[in-house]
């Protein structure tokens, strides 16, 4: 049975008790205040759902993630990275790179980014929970992804691009970055060929439940998060 969330409480049921199928589902209705998500997100739950759907809360299983140092970068990914002029910053310009988000998942397959989404993660952004990568060339955005910062872990939402290879690059650089600074996991929910092909494994629900509850035990420096340029510090 799909617990119905207290609308004064901000509690979630045990994440074993979410559905085989659909896979992870956990919860229904509640809210989506900041309190809500961040305490949704440190416990590995995450919202997704539709405009005519209640607010479904979710707790795979398996999960997905990324390593931060173990990011497969194939030759012809390295090869555009070197040829091509890559600007990567964080966090400047966090409503344009959800929207983009929106868009272009819309365009290809309809969006769970719906604009009552989008008004709450851009609070978390303001609270400095939300976070954006942008990836520019020729001075133009043209790529990126948003999530959300639990410790040392970072829940990775969506991601976009305009340009061929855009979005890659800004997994790919964020995570190099990210590892150098102390980050340890990178989850990106609920795998696919895609995600795969860059490296994602699926780990075992409280083995990925294990390893956030590690990572959130510290946070990430202090300046990781201000909006700036992200160094490129060898190549890919």
């Amino acid at each position: 049975m799909i617990v119905q969330l207290d609308p004064a409480s901000i509690s979630f049921p045990p994440t074993a008790t979410a559905l085989h199928e659909p896979n992870g589902l956990l919860a229904v209705g509640g809210d989506l205040s900041p309190g809500r998500l961040i305490h949704a997100y440190q416990q590995g739950i995450f919202p997704w759902f539709s405009d005519n759907d209640p607010i479904l809360w979710w707790s795979p299983n398996p999960r997905a993630v990324f390593l931060p140092d173990k990011i497969h970068i194939s030759r012809s990914l390295a090869k555009t990275n070197r040829k091509s002029n890559w600007q990567i910053t964080i966090n400047r310009c966090f409503v344009d790179v959800v929207r983009a988000c929106a868009d272009q998942r819309s365009d290809n397959e309809g969006t769970w980014i719906t604009e009552e989404m989008i008004e709450a993660y851009c609070k978390l952004h303001k609270l400095g929970h939300a976070h954006s990568v942008e990836v520019w060339f020729d001075n133009e955005l043209a790529g990126g992804l948003y999530g959300i910062s639990v410790g040392r872990a970072f829940c990775g939402e969506s991601m976009f691009h305009y340009k061929t290879d855009a979005s890659k690059i800004a997994l790919l650089r964020f995570a190099q970055h990210f590892n150098e600074q102390g980050g340890q996991l990178i989850d990106c929910q609920v795998g696919n060929p895609h995600l795969f092909s860059l490296g994602a494994a699926n780990l075992h629900r409280e083995r990925f439940l294990m390893k956030l509850n590690i990572a959130q035990q510290q946070p990430m420096p202090d300046t990781f998060w201000q909006a700036r340029e992200i160094p490129n510090s060898g190549e890919l």
